[in-house]
C-alpha cells in the first residue's frame, strides 16, 4: 500500500478535517483516506459508471413509453381535470 505525504495544508483546512475525523471518530489519515475513496473514482468505478450511462441510453432509446391500449399519463391527468 502507498504512503502519502501532503505539506502545506492551510491551518483553517486542517483544523476543519480534524473535527471531522474527531466527530467520525477516526484518525486523520483514516479519515484522509475516507474522503479520497469517496471522491476518487478509481478506473473500476470509472468503468462500472461508463457500463451505467450505456445501459440508461439504451433504455432511453428503446420502446416509448406509452406501450399498450393505455392512455399516457397526460391524457389521464386531462381527463380528471376535466371531470
Amino acid at each position: 500500500m502507498a504512503t502519502l505525504y501532503v505539506q502545506n495544508v492551510p491551518d483553517e483546512l486542517y483544523d476543519a478535517l480534524r473535527n471531522q475525523a474527531k466527530q467520525h471518530g477516526k484518525s486523520i489519515a483514516a479519515e484522509v483516506v475516507t474522503l479520497l475513496k469517496e471522491t476518487i473514482p478509481t478506473a473500476q468505478e470509472l468503468r462500472a459508471r461508463r457500463a451505467f450511462l450505456r445501459r440508461v441510453d439504451r433504455l432511453q432509446s428503446g420502446r416509448p413509453l406509452r406501450a399498450g391500449p393505455w392512455p399516457s399519463t397526460e391524457e389521464m391527468l386531462r381527463e380528471d381535470r376535466s371531470r
